[in-house]
């Protein structure tokens, strides 16, 4: 596929926020060397000019009537016209049929109520906007709602929460498709925390403290979390930065509370748990990513921060 084709489907009154969000972040990413790039359509009934919730009007490049796949990901938006999109019948059956079609499938925030009317939630845990979760879960006893999480990933079927969760889903999307260091260029370009698909515990470096204020440590600290699969042993990072591993040391124990290599184990590890609760790679490839020498080095590593061993994490975040 020389493009990935991601298809946004919008109506009336859908969330202008829901819809800017994906679309944004998958720019952005084409703009920093996404390779392949996104193709990115917005498709609404008939192809007409939608009228979002906020009163501004958004053009359509594409007919929900005449869009085929196969697509790479088919999201839905939320918005105070989601029930009605959800009665609609036209809606529902095209996102069915394109369901059929894609590698992923998404709603954001309130969207999720036309993947449950297309019976694309039924037996999978889903999460939508907490105030609408309780009539999501009434509506469709066989899905099993829980408005907690940012956003929830059940095989190829993912549900974000209230609006700008689009933007940590589609973050998520990005990193899985193209890799960490591509998905935290993208937040630095929007100006926002890359954050793991949370959970309740929300067990992440992305929800971690601003970097300090020291430059030389802000330097090191950000070549660590961009290259997670580097040589990050203390020596490497000090030549790196011109320094003696004394010093480096030094420093991160007055600016960050530890020592480097403590540093570069917690940020591998959460890292680690940001993919295997947003993406399908197996557990060797999430190690590799994530710097760990094999898939059992990481079960330690996991075991000893989380208690838990990486494969019992992944069940309690995701159905793959």
């Amino acid at each position: 596929m020389s493009h990935r084709r991601i298809a946004v489907i919008g109506y009336d009154s859908a969330e202008l926020l829901d819809i800017a969000c994906v679309t944004t972040a998958l720019q952005n990413a084409n703009l920093r060397g996404a390779s392949p790039p996104y193709e990115v359509r917005l498709a609404t009934p008939g192809g007409h000019p939608i009228v979002c919730g906020t009163g501004l009007t958004l053009g359509a490049q594409e007919p929900l009537e005449r869009l085929t796949g196969p697509l790479d990901t088919l999201i839905v938006s939320g918005g105070i016209g989601h029930d009605a999109a959800a009665a609609n019948r036209l809606i529902v059956g095209h996102v069915r049929r394109l369901a059929r079609e894609s590698r992923r499938v998404a709603s954001v925030c309130t969207g999720a109520g036309v993947l449950a009317a297309a019976g694309l939630l039924d037996g999978r845990r889903a999460t939508t906007h907490w105030e609408w979760a309780p009539v999501l879960a009434a509506r469709h006893p066989a899905v099993t709602v829980d408005p907690g999480p940012i956003f929830i990933r059940d095989g190829n079927v993912c549900t974000a929460a209230g609006v700008t969760s689009a933007l940590d889903l589609t973050l998520a999307f990005i990193e899985e498709d193209h890799g960490a260091e591509l998905a935290r260029r993208v937040a630095r370009g929007l100006v926002t925390y890359l954050q793991r698909p949370g959970n309740q515990a929300q067990m992440s470096m992305f929800t971690a403290p601003p970097p300090p204020d020291n430059d030389l440590v802000r330097r090191v600290v950000d070549r660590v979390n961009g290259h997670l699969g580097d040589d990050l042993a203390t020596a490497a990072l000090a030549a790196g930065a011109g320094v003696s591993e004394r010093h480096l040391t030094r420093l991160f124990l007055r600016h960050l509370g530890q020592t480097p290599g403590r540093y570069v184990r917690r940020a591998r590890v959460e890292a680690a748990a940001h993919l295997l609760a947003a993406t399908s790679l197996p557990l060797a490839s999430v190690a590799a990513r994530c710097g760990f020498g094999s898939a059992e080095t990481l079960r330690q590593a996991f075991v000893a921060r989380y208690g838990v061993p990486p494969s019992r994490y992944r069940s309690t975040q995701s159905r793959t």
